[in-house]
């Protein structure tokens, strides 16, 4: 296992989803998006990848939920990318399209990227949480006939790592996020929509899930209510409740229970053979 990351071009320069969407729209929460920055393994693989998405209400992203993420995955010997999504003012369907087009980018450069494109996980957190449970709740197979290779590739993530996420925008939602995404009065069917525990089907893919049971700003019962939902349809999936620990804690390097959660991520994607 190799556990040197190369980034492309570098860890600074950001490459784009779309060549005709110019980067750094609409504020500063939103410069230098749509794009993702690559933390790429070297040596022999290929690799398996993960699509990691930030928290930050949906108005901005949280630098402690990227690239240290990013490099974790690097260490137990995941390729990577950080999925720089924009934010508001842009509202659905926005962050949706940037995280498909970040699974079909980094499966269309496969090769190049020395990456197995039957292993793309999407991981996220908080409100990059329900971003990373929309994209494992709402894909497609990729549009055969496009001109844009790209466009081809499957949507679909191969699993799905949730922590402490935005899931419902029922009545366990987190209220900054859904005005965030939806505006200040959605369509009722849109909410239901994108509550992503109403969108689980046998198709869906496995999920790692972790929250805290005393989490302040986002409910665990966002985390129980889609653990049920994988449950219903018999859905692979492990879900870990840790007694204590405030919101937005990412790899909770400070916390003595709640910093087993990389450990038990880990032990799970190799169980899934995500990683070997």
């Amino acid at each position: 296992m190799s556990t040197a990351a190369s980034r492309l071009p570098d860890s600074k320069q950001r490459i784009p989803l779309w060549e005709d969407v110019p980067l750094g729209q609409s504020g500063p929460e939103n410069e230098g998006c749509p794009s993702i920055t690559p933390y790429l393994l070297e040596g022999e693989g290929p690799f398996p990848m993960m699509v990691v998405c930030p928290g930050g209400g949906y108005v901005m992203r949280a630098d402690h939920e990227g690239e240290p993420i990013a490099l974790w995955l690097n260490s137990i010997g995941v390729s990577a990318v950080v999925l720089n999504y924009r934010v508001s003012p842009n509202r659905h369907p926005v962050p949706l399209g940037d995280a498909q087009r970040a699974i079909r980018t980094v499966r269309s450069l496969a090769a190049d990227w020395n990456i197995d494109p039957s292993r793309v996980g999407i991981l996220g957190f908080s409100a990059g949480g329900h971003l990373a449970s929309t994209a494992g709740t709402h894909f497609d197979a990729g549009q055969s006939d496009a001109e844009d290779p790209v466009e081809r590739e499957s949507s679909r993530p191969d699993l799905q790592v949730l922590c402490y996420p935005v899931i419902s925008f029922g009545p366990y939602t987190h209220e900054g996020s859904k005005y965030s995404l939806l505006g200040e009065e959605p369509d009722p069917e849109l909410v239901q929509y994108l509550s992503n525990e109403t969108r689980v089907t046998p198709d869906t893919p496995p999920a790692f899930i972790w929250h805290t049971a005393d989490d302040g700003a986002v409910p665990a019962e966002n985390s129980l209510l889609f653990a049920l939902a994988l449950s219903r349809e018999k859905i692979p999936y492990a879900l870990h409740v840790f007694e204590a620990g405030r919101h937005g804690l990412g790899l909770a390097e400070e916390e003595e229970a709640v910093k087993a959660w990389p450990d038990l991520c880990a032990t799970w994607l190799r169980e899934r053979q995500f990683i070997q």
